[in-house]
């Protein structure tokens, strides 16, 4: 029985980019692709994905088996709107679960090493959230345990899950994670990743 949850958000316009980011392709595979598969790699978790703009384009992208995805219609409200959308239908699949990570889909760096690094340090620290620290500043990706469940439910607009980090700051474990600071919003941001693919 999974006992965490991954969520990844991939319902965004991404309209500073001006395509959908989660199709944009490094190393082969899309972003998007690349999300899901560090988080179907990870030990034994429930796996959601959520869609909202552009869904009709990235949908048959996915592998239908791979993982559940869920449409967020409100996902013109912000984040907060794929949050709540996610964790519901996460623990509709799962009621029992004891944590959830959020995930972006513009983290190419992103690996199953890391998630089940957050998790070995949550069952470590007994912290009620993980989050990885990159830049001077603590992100995404991001563990919550239930007793947050609540509070998460109850964001709204833009509003992203690092409210509840700078709140309870004494309850949050970091990770280094410095290739967390690498995201895809601008084109320039795009155009640097391709420079770092051909340079590997």
């Amino acid at each position: 029985m999974a006992k965490t949850g991954i969520i990844i958000l991939a319902a965004g316009a991404s309209s500073r980019l001006g395509q959908a980011k989660q199709q944009l392709t490094f190393q082969g595979q899309t972003l998007l692709q690349r999300t899901i598969e560090a988080a179907v790699d990870a030990e034994q978790c429930l796996v959601v994905v959520v869609l909202g703009a552009n869904a009709e384009q990235i949908q048959p992208t996915l592998e239908p088996s791979e993982v559940p995805f869920i449409h967020n219609p409100g996902w013109a409200e912000g984040m907060a709107s794929s949050i709540r959308v996610g964790l519901t239908e996460a623990l509709r699949k799962e009621p029992e679960l004891e944590a959830v990570i959020f995930l972006l889909s513009d983290q190419p760096f992103v690996e199953a090493s890391l998630l089940n690094k957050m998790i070995q340090t949550q069952a470590e620290t007994g912290k009620s959230m993980v989050a990885c620290s990159y830049q001077d500043t603590l992100g995404a990706p991001v563990l919550f345990t239930k007793e947050l469940f609540p509070e998460l439910q109850q964001l709204k607009g833009q509003e992203g899950a690092k409210k509840l980090l700078a709140r309870y700051s004494e309850k949050v474990a970091e990770i280094p994670f410095p290739k967390g600071a690498i995201d895809i919003d601008t084109p320039s941001d795009y155009a640097a990743l391709q420079q770092i693919e051909e340079n590997e």
